[in-house]
């Protein structure tokens, strides 16, 4: 019997799980340099703490590029360590769901009219015991759920870094090209005041002149708040304060490439890639196992096995002052009468079948969000280019001319010639296909990290200003 017991007791504890030496960061490492080449560290010593921040601190030594700032933020956002966190709470999880439950202990005694009865009962839920392998597999698919979730957290911050580091950038160009027409602005300014001290010009042109300059100037305020707020979006990313705000970013955004890459089954590389989906078929395989167990333990919830040993002293009455010693067993369990587990079992097939259909359905949102991201990332190439190679050429011809005619009005005829009025109009025009042109090429790097999220994590997200509302509100 107590070898019995000893091989029981070997083969629980052979099943208990162990902590990993990594967490399972080993895998959420490697996925997260599979899918963009960056490397993640859970920092949870002063040592690891220190060697994370001098990489940020070689990184921000000069300017940085999209992908130095991703690798900053992967280093230096305290939310993505949370997630992290959350990975090591779920590994937790695991590990007890693999141990075995522990023994009670009940004791009693009871005495009276010079007799004592004692009585020791050591308790297990057999049920428990029963249960383990399928609750420690349960367990095991939810801490593999936790490293693709940890792994999602990762990627999307790093989509999010790219998206808001291109804002930033293009924010703080399009304030560099209002400023400069500010300045042109303003020697106009004086060269009309100039002439009007020599007794030439009207008012109207002054007023003109003078109702442009508090427009560039209105124009160059919102530019600049909007150059603010991008900068510290991405600075929170970056997880950046003190001494670390001083750093720099490139003056303009990097141009378009040459041709743009054309796809290679891009519904089918989101299917086999997408993070997400991985995480919901984990979730389905985990619901599945738990309907098992729930219908394997549909008319029995409580079932327990107790060892008695009873000790009743000397009694004159009956024993002559010999004492008795008892041995037995107790098995205690609920009879199924009004619960029989069906409303259990219904709710856990139900739950199985919600988490069927939410990965068919983020199946097809997946591939909804793949050809949608391509097609944007194709869109607005071509419009970007368009706006290089057409717009603004001709728009430029056209304000060469105007300024030409203008500066020339005394020597050109007078159907030839340019007055303020057509000349600031021009200068407003030529301001909005500048900055629809930048706008353009910001949407297409925001499309560029668009499509990598939407093979990998989903969540698409397009530009909420394009080239035509940009223009729109430029030339009111």
């Amino acid at each position: 019997m107590r070898r019995l017991a000893f091989l029981v007791l070997s083969a629980l504890l052979a099943g208990c799980a162990q902590f990993s030496p990594d967490g399972g960061m080993d895998d959420v490492a490697s996925g997260v340099r599979k899918e963009i080449g960056k490397d993640v560290v859970k920092i949870s010593t002063d040592e690891q703490a220190a060697r994370a921040r001098e990489q940020v601190a070689a990184l921000l030594a000069g300017p940085l590029s999209a992908e130095q700032a991703v690798q900053i933020a992967l280093l230096n956002n305290r939310t993505l360590q949370a997630a992290y966190n959350d990975l090591g709470i779920s590994e937790a999880a695991y590990v007890q769901a693999s141990l075995p439950p522990n023994p009670g202990l009940s004791l009693l005694r009871v005495a009276g009219t010079g007799v004592a009865n004692f009585e020791v009962r050591l308790i297990e839920d057999i049920l428990n015991l029963i249960t383990l392998p399928r609750r420690t597999a349960i367990a095991a698919e939810r801490f593999g759920q936790a490293r693709y979730r940890a792994i999602a957290a990762t990627l999307r911050l790093a989509a999010d870094t790219r998206r808001i580091y291109v804002r930033a950038i293009a924010s703080r160009q399009q304030v560099g090209f209002l400023e400069q027409t500010r300045a042109t602005a303003d020697t106009a300014a004086r060269l009309i005041a100039g002439i009007g001290e020599a007794g030439g010009g009207d008012q109207l042109d002054h007023a003109e002149i003078a109702a442009f300059r508090a427009e560039l100037g209105a124009r160059v305020a919102q530019a600049k708040l909007r150059a603010r707020q991008d900068h510290e979006a991405l600075v929170r990313l970056l997880g950046l304060s003190g001494a670390d705000l001083a750093f720099t970013l490139p003056t303009e955004l990097p141009p378009l490439p040459s041709s743009p890459e054309s796809p290679v089954e891009i519904e089918v590389e989101a299917i086999k890639r997408r993070v997400d989906l991985e995480i919901a078929r984990r979730e389905v395989t985990a619901l599945a196992k738990s309907l098992s167990l729930t219908e394997a333990t549909r008319y029995v919830s409580m079932l327990q096995l107790s060892g008695i040993f009873n000790n009743e002293t000397a009694n004159p009455l009956t024993n002559f002052d010999t004492p008795i010693n008892r041995g037995g067993a107790q098995i205690d369990l609920q009879i199924p009468i009004f619960d029989t587990g069906e409303a259990r079992t219904r709710a856990a097939r139900e739950t199985y079948m919600r988490a069927l259909n939410l990965l068919a359905g983020k199946a097809v949102d997946a591939r909804s969000e793949a050809r949608i991201a391509y097609e944007s990332y194709r869109a607005t190439y071509d419009i970007a280019r368009s706006w290089r190679d057409q717009v603004l050429p001709l728009r430029q011809a056209v304000s060469k001319e105007i300024m030409l005619r203008y500066s020339n009005g005394v020597l050109v005829g007078e159907g030839m010639r340019v007055d303020l009025f057509k000349y600031l109009a021009d200068a407003r025009v030529r301001i909005a296909a500048n900055a629809a042109a930048l706008d353009a090429r910001r949407d297409f790097l925001l499309a560029v990290a668009d499509l990598q999220a939407a093979l990998t994590i989903g969540g698409v997200s397009p530009s909420d200003s394009g080239p035509a509302a940009i223009t729109s509100s430029a030339m009111q």
